[in-house]
């Protein structure tokens, strides 16, 4: 039986829910994609190498996001200016050793990773894992 005061409105409720269902599942598909991207990124390198220099700045940045980021000065041929290479990086024992090394010359072992959507994971692409003493001396610039 039927009333007067039944609309069309109620027989709409169950799909309006239908709807928010569907919207919350295509967030969901969003969210995880969004988040099996950047776990692949941070632990895919695109490349790997060692880079050695002196250790010009190592600093903590960021107003919401802090990174530790570093310059290293790369002197190719003595008495000309350096190459200055940026880095960042994410392992706080690495950021202990860098910060004792300040003005020293050190080998940096480093991955690159590409397509980091943010800046809150390091201001570069490239991140020092490995610190070490440079054995020798390193020509001045």
């Amino acid at each position: 039986m039927r009333h007067a005061f039944d609309s069309p409105a109620k027989r709409v409720g169950p799909q309006r829910g239908g709807i928010v269902l569907v919207f919350l599942a295509v967030l969901g598909v969003v969210v995880l994609a969004a988040a099996g991207y950047l776990w692949f990124v941070l632990h895919w390198s695109y490349s790997e190498g060692d880079r050695a220099g002196v250790l010009l700045k190592f600093s903590r940045k960021g107003w919401l996001c802090k990174t530790w980021e570093g310059e290293l000065a790369q002197y190719v041929v003595p008495g000309m200016a350096p190459s200055i290479w940026q880095f960042s990086v994410r392992d706080d024992e690495a950021a202990a050793r860098l910060r004792s090394a300040l003005g020293k010359n050190v080998v940096l072992h480093y991955e690159e990773h590409r397509g980091i959507p943010t800046s809150c994971f390091g201001e570069t692409v490239y991140f020092v894992r490995e610190v070490r003493l440079a054995a020798a001396p390193l020509p001045p610039g």
